[in-house]
């Protein structure tokens, strides 16, 4: 031991255009709209305004607009991506994040139009390109949803 200590530099706020030069996804599957924090190789925090002018909503329900809960689990992973490619500095690079499991998902509370989501999720294993995670979707103090989550960092399929 040298007796350094390494220190973890938090990044943030990112506005939506720094999310999307970290991810591909673009309206209407972007469902990120900002990053609050973000430690590198760690965790972040990222926000989701829930309009009432989200397409899903004409469908799901129209009488009763409710945020579907694989679209809450997405914009968790888009948080986890925005984290990978921070942290492995890969940003506009081509680089793909793909899901390859999800476990554990549970949806507590109704996400509706005109809430704030509030996205965390922190990194529980991270094996270079493949990563596990945890997230935790919040209105507030209150928990909407939360899911455990592998994806994968590769290059875009070759035509």
């Amino acid at each position: 031991m040298t007796g350094e200590v390494e220190t973890i530099s938090a990044r943030g706020p990112m506005d939506v255009r720094r999310v999307m030069a970290a991810l591909p996804h673009r309206y209407p599957m972007l469902l990120i709209d900002r990053v609050v924090s973000l430690v590198p190789n760690q965790s972040i925090h990222a926000i989701k305004a829930v309009s009432v002018n989200e397409p899903f909503f004409q469908g799901h329900f129209p009488t009763r607009p409710i945020m579907p809960g694989v679209l809450i689990v997405e914009a968790m992973a888009q948080a986890a991506g925005v984290l990978a490619v921070e942290s492995m500095n890969l940003a506009d690079s081509g680089k793909l994040v793909y899901f390859m499991s999800i476990d554990g998902a549970k949806f507590r509370s109704p996400v509706e139009p005109g809430c704030l989501l509030d996205l965390h999720v922190e990194v529980t294993q991270n094996r270079g390109a493949i990563c596990k995670f945890a997230g935790k979707a919040m209105l507030g103090d209150k928990l909407a949803a939360e899911a455990q989550f592998v994806a994968m960092i590769s290059d875009p399929p070759q035509d």
